[in-house]
């Protein structure tokens, strides 16, 4: 049982030096309580062990770093007199409380961003981002080609496509078609199941993502890392709806091997799998390809028809209206989230006309790389308050933060008295074993 007033420290793991104010209440073997003396402030102590933790942490040992009782006993920390001591505490008080609100507005600016981010795409997926291709033809006096007309010529493309594959591969192996019930082999998408969904604006459609593919969806390939071998990209390449092409490691396989996994521009990526189900089926678009790279297996490969933008995809995948469709599908194994291609190909899309989806494209993307520059300086500023911090501890612990009084009490005075105070306990068997009064008591 740790006492209240306690600080408390932990000692072992990857929050290893962690310090923070304690509470009445059991504690674990991995952190370490301690109560300082009624004679020093346990403010100003919890403070100047934040200031100088990291010498703490640098005698941190073993696989998972821990660092021992004698560690934090042994450590000296700068004592002022106990006028001092209250006043610096105060001081570092209002400081840090002046940048815990300065952070907490900076923290409801990033949630308004996110929810602004949440209104955009269901702006976008709802025809209000953008005026629609009917208002802007209605007022313009002109035609427009519905996108019921855009998905149609789209299908009959596609079939027509395979058709001439398919042949051409008949042909290959010398067997010349004398009728057409060759063609009674090709499947056509099944059509979206529109059951629940809104009504969409005038000239827009429902469609299946298989709808909208040039060619099937292609799941990655499992590669292990080979010093000089062909590039593929990790997972992590997928971030923000953009794909890091950087982002890759050397794989244990040739170029020919990898050649049916090359990424192109304008390509799709999807994760297939992940952790979190948040994560799992995140979209990422490809730009522009420099060199070759590969996608792994944790990645399934979209290539649209050109008749639907990438750019509008990418904007209405982020969607709550094609995330909920996304994590209703995901499983689990293992703890790890999985979506398969029988899963996407299913996903239904609002698809508006072509223009309108270039428009929207454009303006998801200027939209968000305003939040996006500002998400960045919030975090600067946010490591800013960090640094600043730290600047206030030193300043304080070098006596820089609040003026001397020359008439305080020296430290060294009130520490002689805890000396002596502490060696007539001894003396009178009621002490316990200590290591000086530089430090924290530990209970």
């Amino acid at each position: 049982m740790a006492p209240d007033g306690s600080i408390f420290i932990t000692v072992k793991g990857a929050g290893v030096g962690t310090i923070f104010p304690g509470v009445a209440g059991a504690i674990g073997r991995d952190v370490y309580a301690f109560k300082p003396r009624e004679e020093v402030d346990r403010h100003l102590v919890r403070y100047a062990l934040l200031h100088s933790v990291n010498e703490i942490k640098r005698r941190a040992v073993g696989d998972i770093p821990g660092i021992s009782k004698n560690d934090i006993l042994d450590h000296v920390i700068g004592l002022p007199s106990l006028k001092q001591q209250r006043k610096i505490a105060e001081a570092i008080d209002a400081h840090f409380t002046r940048l815990d609100a300065a952070v907490s507005a900076l923290e409801r600016v990033r949630a308004n961003l996110k929810r602004y981010r949440a209104s955009v795409l269901k702006a976008a997926c709802e025809g209000r981002l953008v005026p629609t291709e009917a208002e802007l033809a209605r007022r313009e006096g002109r035609d427009y080609e519905p996108a019921d007309v855009l998905l149609e010529r789209i299908l009959e493309e596609r079939r027509a496509r395979w058709e001439a594959e398919e042949l051409a591969r008949l042909r290959a192996q010398g067997r010349e078609p004398t009728d057409d019930r060759w063609k009674r082999r090709y499947k056509e998408p099944e059509p979206p199941d529109t059951t629940g969904l809104p009504e969409l604006p005038e000239g827009w459609v429902w469609a299946t993502m298989d709808q909208l593919l040039s060619e099937p969806l292609r799941n990655g390939r499992s590669v292990r890392s080979r010093s000089g071998g062909f590039p593929v990209l990790r997972l992590t390449a997928l971030s923000n709806g953009r794909v890091n092409l950087l982002e890759r490691k050397e794989g244990d396989w040739s170029r020919s091997e990898a050649e049916p996994f090359l990424v192109a521009s304008g390509d799709f990526l999807i994760a297939r799998g992940n952790g979190s189900l948040s994560l799992v089926g995140r979209g990422a678009v490809v730009d522009q390809v420099i060199d070759e790279v590969a996608f792994p297996d944790t990645i399934i490969r979209a290539r649209l028809t050109k008749e639907v933008s990438v750019g509008y995809l990418a904007g209405v995948w982020d969607s709550q209206l094609v995330r909920s469709q996304i994590e209703l599908r995901a499983r689990t194994t293992a703890g790890i989230y999985k979506i398969n291609q029988d899963d996407l190909r299913s996903v239904v899309i609002p698809l508006p006309p072509k223009r309108e989806q270039d428009r929207i494209a454009a303006s998801v993307e200027s939209r968000f790389s305003v939040v996006a520059t500002t998400e960045v300086e919030i975090s600067r500023q946010i490591g800013r308050t960090t640094r600043l911090r730290q600047c206030i501890l030193k300043r304080a612990f070098e006596g820089r933060l609040v003026p001397q009084d020359p008439s305080d009490e020296p430290a060294s005075v009130l520490l002689e008295r805890i000396r002596a105070e502490r060696g007539s306990r001894a003396s009178a068997g009621q002490g316990a074993r200590g290591r000086g009064a530089t430090v924290p008591v530990p209970r």
